[in-house]
């Protein structure tokens, strides 16, 4: 990540500092991105390792001064490169035309304070017996094929999937294909992401009750989820377990690629599985940088409590 870039986002979010410091604001945002990959130790251990191939004498500030610094820069200037750094790179999956994205949700604990459970919530089927540690629930659009992040919202734990799926609208365009889980299935919602153009290719519940009101020659049918008229695809797939075994499964799949002869079924119930990539996206996330406990201190007076814009 060149030092332009982190410029060019600490310009925008007009955090650039006016004077010459021990710690800069360009060097407090890299201080920043390597406590997210050494979340484990500390921010004066985190400085420690920055500097390790420097000179010898460079000089070593005090925690108060690192806390300081970190205040001073604030959270803007991270959006604002999460900004520019966002979107599709070259080799993200297309099919007939269309960017293939997956949208899907995971949650993660937080530091135990205060602050974050306030922020955040615990995890409990009772809001008196919440224990454990604070839980943030992280919401994303990745681009399959490079799973590289398109945008991306958290919050509370106890709020919805689909209500921060809302705040994901603004990313969708006309030219993407967005591949969902069931969950993503409600008919607000389906209504709500063919307003923005985007095509959608989702799971839905075997029990859920489509009727048709046109059969295809492919054996698919179109039936109306609100003002939206989709393709309804029922696939068995099967599925070979760690045992060996072969189950033989069922899913029903809806989709707003109504045309079945520019899409055909079996080239759908193929693409669907390209989904999985956003869960191996968290799965990287959680174990190959050791996000189980995010370094992530409480909101600061002031921020957004409930719900952010990475």
């Amino acid at each position: 990540m060149s030092a332009d870039l982190v410029d060019a986002a600490l310009e925008i979010a007009g955090a650039t500092q006016r004077r010459v410091r021990l710690l800069p604001s360009r060097v407090v945002v890299y201080l920043l991105l390597a406590g997210a990959l050494f979340a484990e130790i500390g921010y004066q251990q985190v400085w420690a390792r920055l500097v390790a191939g420097l000179d010898p004498n460079t000089a070593t500030p005090g925690s108060s001064a690192l806390s300081q610094a970190l205040r001073r820069v604030g959270p803007a200037p991270l959006r604002e490169l999460f900004t520019l750094l966002s979107g599709p790179t070259p080799g993200a999956a297309r099919r007939r035309g269309l960017l293939v994205c997956a949208i899907d949700g995971t949650c993660m604990y937080v530091p135990n304070s205060a602050g974050n459970a306030a922020a955040f919530g615990r995890q409990s089927g009772r809001p008196e017996a919440a224990s454990g540690y604070p839980m943030v629930r992280l919401l994303t659009v990745v681009a399959c094929g490079t799973r590289t992040v398109i945008d991306a919202v958290f919050g509370s734990y106890h709020v919805g999937e689909t209500t921060y799926a809302r705040q994901l609208l603004r990313s969708l365009t006309p030219g993407m294909l967005l591949l969902a889980d069931r969950n993503f299935a409600a008919a607000t919602l389906i209504e709500q992401i063919t307003t923005t153009g985007t095509d959608l290719l989702t799971r839905c519940k075997d029990g859920r009750i489509l009727p048709p009101i046109k059969d295809l020659p492919d054996r698919t049918w179109l039936t109306r989820i609100g003002s939206s008229t989709v393709r309804v695809i029922d696939a068995r797939i099967s599925v070979r377990r760690s045992s060996g075994a072969t189950h033989l499964g069922h899913y029903r799949l809806i989709t707003t690629l109504t045309d079945e002869t520019q899409y055909p079924a079996h080239e759908l119930v193929d693409l669907y599985h390209q989904r999985w990539e956003i869960e191996t996206s968290y799965m990287e996330l959680k174990s190959t940088i050791g996000a189980d406990v995010s370094s992530a201190p409480a909101p600061q007076p002031g921020s957004p409590k409930k719900s952010g814009h990475c």
